[in-house]
């Protein structure tokens, strides 16, 4: 123990995004439920009022969920064809679709069969949605036109005939029960107003649009098309206030978080970001596995629902707040308070002896002091320590080859060991904090096992893609040389400039004192 040295293991930079407090927020949510529909799920809408269930639109069905339930609660499958936009009503007791035959469905959430049913459209209904006096709906279809119903008598009241394209979305005031606000294949987003039987406002999207937003003071409207969500002040007649695109594919849904400080976005690249509402930067992004058609928030944020066309429907809840411990643990008195007593105080001829706290090794180094080499490696590549701790295993690795005895380690391993090895060499090379040890280690293995390459397709695969990161990461070191030795030769230049301003300044000056004695 005595002549032994612990492995001293490096400290490396943490690197990763900037821990802020969106970052807390947005990643407190327990890991998501998944829940499997029959189709894409085109639609999610969670009720206004308690309990908060939401509706859940995919293929000819309607699901009703639970706020914690895995099984739908109720179920509207009355649809000839493919449903559509299933919207609650603000008091959360009637719900209404659209449909792919152009019909529209009205249902009350106590029953199963619809209360009303709307025909007038030709094709199909992608968007529906309550004004806001409750009593009227309004619906966007594929055959170009926009329509206002009376729901006590089940007619149309109006028809809109403005856009060019298919209208694919759309969303009513909160506030006004006139106006509402749909978005068209044709690029343009429209704000109709009912009293005057036209639309108020036309903005170019420049995008087909296959979302919009109302914020609740109805000042403000976003819309998503193409890799495009912008903003729109309405109050300055649809003035564009920002363009945003940080997403790679089309963006396919817009969401307002409760306290309307937050705007998320879902898009088929299979990420949702979340904006400032203030600056408008992206402040937290989410991955999902799949690309995303739909997105809802519950109140106050609690549960985030995301639906996707592979028929998954991801949902989070956030997690409950630790309770935390009243009472603080009381504290046990020490060895010397029941010998010398509790009010004891130290005397000038008492010596007070501390007794030196005995050392323990770890696991790994034990194996190292032994020279048991292969054994110290495979404890370090457990997925406990390479996955949580790769540090430690890349200073291990670095160790064994200071001792060179890092081919020996490697070395008669069979595919199970190998593939662990691998694995990790994979998922840590193009890290800059451990390239300099693992490309080295990765030179070492290809050098070892490339007379056995062929023997197994799963080994053979990850040579493969252990070859290129190695070959990828070589090229980039070397264009980064090149880059360093460009700068090199830039600062030198500046340097070698300023020396030169700096010697003619001090020899004009020498001159001009000359001068000055002389005269």
């Amino acid at each position: 123990m005595a002549g032994y040295k612990p492995v001293a293991i490096q400290a490396y930079p943490v690197l990763g995004e900037k821990i802020t407090q969106d970052t807390l927020y947005w990643n407190n949510y327990k890991t998501p439920v998944q829940i499997k529909e029959f189709g894409a799920v085109s639609k999610v809408d969670f009720s206004p009022q308690p309990p908060y269930n939401y509706a859940v639109t995919a293929s000819s069905r309607i699901h009703i969920y639970g706020r914690y339930s895995q099984e739908p609660i109720k179920t509207f499958s009355r649809f000839k064809d493919t449903a559509y936009c299933a919207t609650f009503r603000q008091d959360g007791r009637l719900l209404v679709a659209g449909s792919e035959d152009g019909g529209i469905q009205l249902f009350d959430i106590s029953g199963r069969a619809p209360l009303r049913q709307f025909e007038g459209h030709t094709k199909a209904v992608h968007t529906v949605d309550f004004t806001a006096d409750k009593y009227h709906v309004v619906s966007g279809a594929d055959d170009y036109t926009v329509k206002l119903w009376d729901i006590p008598n089940s007619k149309e009241i109006l028809t809109f005939k403005e856009h060019s394209d298919y209208v694919r979305c759309g969303c009513a005031s909160k506030l006004n029960p006139d106006l509402f606000v749909t978005g068209s294949y044709d690029h343009t987003v429209k704000m109709f107003d009912a009293r005057t039987n036209q639309s108020v406002i036309s903005v170019e999207h420049g995008q087909p649009v296959e979302s919009v937003l109302l914020f609740p003071s109805g000042g403000l409207l976003v819309s998503a098309g193409g890799r495009y969500v912008k903003v729109w002040d309405m109050l300055k007649g649809g003035q564009l206030l920002v363009s945003l695109k940080n997403h790679h594919k089309t963006v396919t849904c817009l969401c307002l978080s409760s306290s309307g400080q937050r705007l998320l976005s879902g898009s088929l690249d299979r990420k949702v970001k979340v904006y400032s509402t203030t600056s408008y930067k992206v402040v937290h992004s989410f991955d999902y596995a799949a690309s995303i058609l739909s997105l809802a928030l519950a109140h106050e944020d609690e549960t985030i629902v995301v639906g996707m066309t592979n028929g998954i429907l991801s949902v989070k809840h956030r997690k409950s707040e630790a309770k935390k411990d009243s009472l603080p643990r009381r504290r046990r008195p020490a060895y010397r308070t029941f010998i010398k007593g509790k009010n004891y105080m130290k005397q000038q001829d008492d010596i007070l002896i501390n007794r030196p706290s005995k050392k323990h090794l770890e696991l790994y180094d034990r194996d190292l002091k032994n020279f048991r080499i292969s054994k110290a490696l495979d404890r370090v590549l457990e997925p406990s320590c390479a996955i949580k701790t790769p540090e430690i295993t890349v200073s291990i690795i670095k160790e064994l080859n200071r001792r060179g005895v890092l081919a020996n380690a490697l070395a008669g391993r069979d595919e199970k060991e190998i593939s662990r090895v691998l694995n990790f060499l994979i998922r840590n090379l193009s890290q800059p904090r451990f390239a300099p040890v693992l490309i080295n280690a990765a030179e070492i293995i290809i050098d070892i096992y490339l007379p056995v390459i062929g023997q197994s397709p799963v080994v053979d695969k990850k040579f493969l893609l252990l070859q290129g990161l190695v070959e990828k990461e070589i090229d980039y070191q070397r264009e980064l040389l090149e880059t360093l030795g460009m700068m090199d030769m830039l600062f030198a230049t500046m340097t070698r400039k300023e020396s030169t301003s700096l010697l003619q300044h001090n020899t004009s000056d020498g001159f001009l004192e000359n001068k000055k004695i002389e005269s």
